[in-house]
């Protein structure tokens, strides 16, 4: 009993003796047949030996897909490691109660290079039920997007359950969904149950929940290089989806110079957009939770607790619950700043 007792506090000071510290992740860069370049070209990702470069997963703590530390002394390291060493003290005091060693939230960008499934994502108690999983709500912001380039968000007009199979199979479903033009800058919520797809010529960064389940509806009957079609998982999603919502999820906002400027507040997450051009506070102490930065847009220098880093357009770090003092420097940049409520 005695000796179990040393052994937890030899475990506990060692936890102790390393600092957390902003943390950067590999990318775990995924094909996609609707993926492209830009990952690349705009994000510096490595795209080898990969034609069409669909996603960069930035913090993962997705089965089979976790994300591992990138520098430090914690390199090698995955991030499931390293909230087991720092708790609290990494990811907060609330956040580590309630999800223990598991990342709550998956980051992304991703890169239409062609129209996305029409698609649907279950909600909690479904995914639970049916997988074993967290539900999927989910963001995005607009980091780029090609002249007259949409997303479809919800219904255009009333829809049915009882319609739906019979739309699908007559070709006309497609018409009935909400179909919306975006630009650089534009953000939209996608809560789970709501029928959605990024189109064609649309780059996003994503905050989402911890969860891998999308439910196909329509693929526009595409092949991939096999001549093979992909699944479609129609009685799921026609269980999963909102019928009643005809909400386009654009989320109204204007960009305040230096200042943190709340775009999206749900149970999941809560996202501002910061515009920098000079200085300014990115940290507020006590934080309830680690603060995740997305570059999607320009360059910046970010000091935390005395010590410098770099956040180029396309990198994501993760500052720890207990940094006191954290500032981004920028002649001009944007910022994505999420924390978990």
């Amino acid at each position: 009993m005695q000796t179990s007792h040393i052994r937890q506090n030899i475990k506990q000071q060692s936890r102790n003796e390393m600092k957390p510290y902003p943390l950067k992740f590999v990318p775990i860069v995924k094909d996609k047949i609707w993926g492209g370049t830009r990952l690349k070209t705009l994000l510096n990702k490595d795209l080898t030996n990969m034609p069409n470069g669909g996603e960069s997963w930035e913090i993962s703590s997705v089965d089979g897909c976790e994300s591992v530390i990138a520098d430090g002394p914690m390199a090698g390291k995955t991030l499931t490691e390293a909230i087991e060493e720092w708790r609290e003290r990494l990811v907060g005091k609330s956040v580590y109660e309630k999800f223990g060693a598991k990342f709550p939230l998956l980051i992304k960008y991703i890169d239409a290079n062609d129209d996305l499934s029409i698609q649907v994502h279950p909600d909690d108690n479904m995914a639970r039920q049916r997988h074993n999983s967290n539900g999927k709500t989910e963001m995005w912001y607009v980091i780029d997007a090609a002249k007259d380039a949409c997303l479809i968000s919800g219904f255009s007009k009333i829809v049915s359950a009882n319609d739906y199979e019979t739309l699908l199979k007559t070709g006309h479903f497609v018409d009935t969904l909400g179909k919306y033009n975006v630009k650089k800058g534009d953000v939209f919520f996608m809560p789970a149950g709501r029928i959605h797809a990024i189109g064609k010529g649309v780059m996003v960064a994503e905050i989402q929940q911890t969860s891998d389940i999308t439910y196909r509806v329509f693929d526009y009957d595409r092949r991939d290089a096999r001549g093979n079609t992909r699944e479609l998982h129609v009685e799921e999603a026609k269980e999963a989806i909102n019928f009643n919502d005809r909400d386009s999820g654009r989320m109204s906002y204007k960009t305040v110079e230096n200042k943190a400027v709340n775009v999206v507040n749900c149970r999941y997450f809560s996202t501002s957009v910061v515009a920098v051009s000079g200085e300014t506070d990115i940290a507020e102490p006590p934080a309830a939770s680690c603060i995740i930065l997305m570059c999607v847009d320009g360059n910046s220098a970010l000091e935390a607790d005395g010590e410098k880093y770099r956040l180029d357009m396309g990198e994501t770090i993760m500052l720890p619950a207990e940094i006191k003092n954290a500032k981004v420097r920028s002649e001009n940049c944007k910022l994505l700043r999420i924390s978990i409520p």
